[in-house]
């Protein structure tokens, strides 16, 4: 596909862009989408890409008024998809402070402002970076043109919103059935423990959301995740258990748990330390591009509002760096609150900053290289907290552990939004790029998405705080969303205080993320068309088993549909007919998979709210589940040929 060719709307048309109702339209979206990524990021450690969603919602809703543009839609999802970027951001890294007990709840006011400073950012930082990687060095993008492409083929067929309904609702009845009226148990699994030895086990959440993240990431992330979990579960744990036997008076699938929650998840911790720190050492000649893009961008840049090209127009480097400058203040005051040193706080907010810019770069380097869902922000982020942490245990001591873990909390808590932001930012611009829009109303609908999602993110996260607890799931608190990126900042933030981290686990999985590395690294020498990505691997470690195995299955569909459109083009008569089929199936499939995420995740929170207004026992719901995971386990199935039967239908469409 020609990426570089003249923008849908030439620069000298006029068509409505930026209007009253795409602000609003915009926030309401942002809102929405990150409040469905804040619950299921707490829920499966993974966030997933709200673009063409939003696309397809604005297009169905702006399509009512008359005078609505491609440009209009363009700009509503750029606000949409910059909340649900923020909510990744923020939940990766400031529910730990719950977890280590520093915060007992999500304080409103440090939440809204760090998710806020931090978002606008990575807008900023992503400014001067537009004209350097998409109009100069050209960069992919690959979510940017896709998202670009269903814009384009909205403006003439207006049917696929459906889709997107279709797997809400199914989500949305799946998560009721399950979460609220409790009519069976959420995860199938099975285990046993031969002659007080070998550890048999296999589970599987039967949440058609994590099946939609595996379809969207494909079979090769699926599988690499799959992967770690099977080093966890089939591995480690049955040596360890083979080793020093089972804990005593619990069943076989808990004493697999409690010694994956205790021992062997700090593999994947290992793992990911490594990941992190490869990621920045494998992109050093892209970081030092993009570093020095942004820089000779914020030096040379003349960019102001009276240049002739519309899509040319940036917001003025001017207002960049004085809008750096403010966002600055707030997250000092931050720091300083729960620091009580000003020198100290200095230093964090130096540190943040420096790193801030250079992740942003990443981010937007990166993003334009591989994509938004394989950027690594999660590796990029343990990388910042680790060396945060290592240098204010240098400065403050680690006397006060909880403190100093805290501080480096919040330092990769700011950069992880920023890195996040920009990477989503920049896969926005280049659709923009590429339909005609204009640079600086963007960059205006991303700090109206970013400032309506921050205002949002508190609230949510203190009624999933308080309605299902937010840490490992126990007995008494099965429902509970286990943060697993939250933990995994916690863990590296407190380890380097002198907590109790097992660094045996952490050294084992550190070698084992290098011999990965290695793997991956042969299998790029020779050209092989499968990778090995470290934190693909890491991740599936560090998560449970069941939330590998129910994402593996994914992969798995994107499989067999990849397999039906290859069999389905050795028999088409026509080329071109073939790819129109077969790109409409795709967007079918993804807006199906983006539905039953939406669904799942927003029905979570609706019974949320059921339970902390005290709604629940009203409705009869949260009593014991009426029967175990086998009727789940059907309609999942059911579930599972539904998606694969609706893309082979549109598939098939005339």
């Amino acid at each position: 596909m020609d990426t570089e060719k003249e923008p849908y709307i030439k620069p000298d048309q006029k068509v409505t862009e930026l209007t009253i109702r795409a602000v609003i339209l915009g926030a309401i979206l942002s809102i929405v989408l990150s409040a469905a990524n804040a619950y299921f990021g707490l829920f499966a450690g993974m966030t997933v890409s709200a673009s063409i969603p939003a696309a397809v919602i604005s297009m169905a809703i702006l399509r009512a008024f008359k005078n609505s543009s491609i440009l209009e839609n363009n700009l509503v999802q750029t606000a949409a998809s910059a909340g649900e970027s923020l909510a990744a951001g923020v939940i990766f890294t400031i529910p730990a402070l719950i977890l280590m007990g520093y915060w007992e709840d999500f304080n409103y006011t440090e939440t809204t402002l760090i998710a806020l400073a931090g978002g606008i950012l990575g807008i900023l930082f992503t400014i001067p970076l537009r004209k350097a990687l998409i109009v100069k060095e050209k960069l992919k993008f690959p979510e940017g043109i896709a998202t670009s492409e269903v814009l384009k083929t909205g403006e003439s067929e207006g049917g696929f919103i459906k889709y997107l309904v279709y797997g809400g609702l199914i989500g949305g009845l799946f998560k009721l059935s399950e979460g609220a009226m409790k009519l069976w148990t959420g995860v199938f699994e099975k285990g046993t423990i031969l002659k007080g030895k070998a550890f048999l086990y296999f589970g599987i959440n039967l949440s058609p959301a994590l099946v939609a993240v595996g379809y969207i990431v494909g079979l090769n992330i699926a599988f690499l995740i799959f992967l770690g979990g099977a080093i966890s579960w089939y591995l480690a744990i049955p040596i360890h258990i083979y080793l020093f036997g089972a804990p005593e008076g619990v069943s076989a699938v808990d004493a697999g748990y409690s010694v994956w929650n205790s021992q062997i998840r700090y593999l994947g911790v290992g793992a990911m330390i490594v990941g992190g720190f490869w990621a920045l050492i494998s992109i050093r000649s892209s970081l030092k591009t993009a570093f020095q893009s942004g820089v000779e961008a914020f030096r040379k840049s003349k960019s102001s509002l009276s240049e002739t090209a519309r899509t040319n127009l940036d917001t003025p480097m001017s207002w960049v760096i004085i809008g750096i400058g403010v966002m600055i203040v707030p997250i000092f005051l931050i720091y300083l609150s729960e620091i009580e040193n000003v020198g100290i706080t200095a230093f964090m907010a130096i540190i943040m900053v420096i790193a801030g810019f250079l992740f942003s770069s990443v981010a937007g380097y990166m993003a334009g290289l591989v994509g938004s869902s394989n950027n690594p922000i999660s590796g990029v982020t343990i990388a910042t907290i680790l060396s945060a942490a290592l240098l204010l245990a240098a400065l403050m001591g680690t006397e006060d552990a909880a403190r100093g873990a805290a501080g480096a909390i919040l330092i990769g808590a700011v950069v992880c939004c920023a890195a996040a932001i920009a990477g989503d930012n920049m896969q926005d611009l280049k659709a923009g790029h590429m339909l005609g829009s204009t640079p600086y109303k963007q960059q205006i609908m991303q700090v109206v998405g970013v400032i309506a999602g921050a205002v949002a993110i508190a609230p949510v996260l203190s009624y999933l705080l308080e309605a299902y607890g937010i840490g490992p799931a126990t007995d008494a608190n099965p429902d509970s969303l286990t943060a697993p990126q939250a933990a995994l900042m916690q863990s590296v933030a407190t380890g380097i205080f002198g907590g109790d981290l097992p660094w045996n686990m952490v050294t084992i999985g550190g070698i084992i993320g290098a011999i990965i590395i290695a793997i991956d690294q042969y299998l790029a020498k020779i050209n092989a068309n499968f990778r090995m990505p470290v934190l693909a691997v890491a991740v599936g470690i560090y998560l449970p088993f069941e939330l590998d195995s129910a994402i593996f299955v994914g992969g798995v569909i994107a499989w067999i549909i990849e397999r039906y459109y290859s069999k389905q083009a050795k028999n088409a008569n026509n080329t071109e007919q073939h790819e129109i089929a077969k790109d409409r199936s795709s967007k079918a499939g993804l807006l199906i998979a983006s539905g039953l995420i939406t669904g799942e995740a927003l029905m979570g929170i609706m019974i949320a709210f059921l339970i902390v207004f005290n709604y629940a026992k009203k409705i009869k719901v949260f009593e014991t589940p009426m029967w175990e995971s086998i009727p789940g386990l059907i309609l999942f199935i059911f579930i599972i040929y539904f998606l694969i039967h609706i893309m082979k239908k549109v598939y098939k469409q005339k």
